[in-house]
């Protein structure tokens, strides 16, 4: 049996009742179980210690297209982030495991800051962005997914990307599977 959804720009045999959920609505539902690794703090480190418990430390010794690094620098690379917030989502990180930005040595402050601008172009390259979010959650309490490794994010952003989805649904549609944005970037890359 399908209900019929009035004004539902969806077939109403898209729409299938599965037995027990209660009444049907209008809601069509975007599954997102890839999501439930990052909510459920899959592969978050247990310590703040350094070491292949810390994916910042880990990733540097893969490959590069296993690991989405974009760039190596000196002291820092770049690196897709598992979860973005728009295409193109992607972290400076330095490669010494290090929680405070006041920690950094004067070589990591310089690597970051210029993988930092070199990323914005690589990004404005690929996808036209038109304006960015760059920042560091420093410490749990402010944020930070990964409070013991340093990393600064570097979102890009384009006029109307604050659609529907996240404010209505909490939802981010990315149009690019991360392996192909990771390509894109790293050919890019000034």
């Amino acid at each position: 049996m399908t209900p019929d959804v009035p004004d539902s720009p969806y077939r109403p045999e898209e729409l299938v009742r599965q037995d027990g959920v209660g009444e049907p609505d209008e809601f069509m539902r975007l599954w997102t179980p890839h999501r439930m690794a990052y909510i459920e703090g899959e592969n978050k480190p247990t310590s703040s210690e350094a070491g292949s418990g810390c994916p910042f430390c880990r990733l540097p010794g893969l490959p590069d297209t296993d690991g989405l690094i974009v760039h190596r620098g000196d002291a820092a690379y770049a690196v897709l982030n598992l979860y973005p917030y728009n295409p193109g989502h992607l972290m400076v990180v330095p490669y010494r495991h290090v929680a405070d930005y006041t920690e950094l040595t004067d070589a990591e402050v310089t690597d970051i800051a210029e993988l930092t601008r070199q990323a914005m172009q690589a990004v404005r390259t690929v996808s036209g962005a038109q304006g960015f979010n760059i920042g560091m959650n420093q410490g749990e309490i402010a944020g930070a997914g990964i409070a013991a490794h340093l990393h600064q994010h570097v979102v890009p952003r384009w006029a109307g990307d604050m659609n529907f989805m996240p404010v209505i649904a909490g939802t981010k549609v990315l149009p690019q599977l991360l392996a192909d944005t990771r390509a894109l970037l790293a050919k890019s890359w000034p």
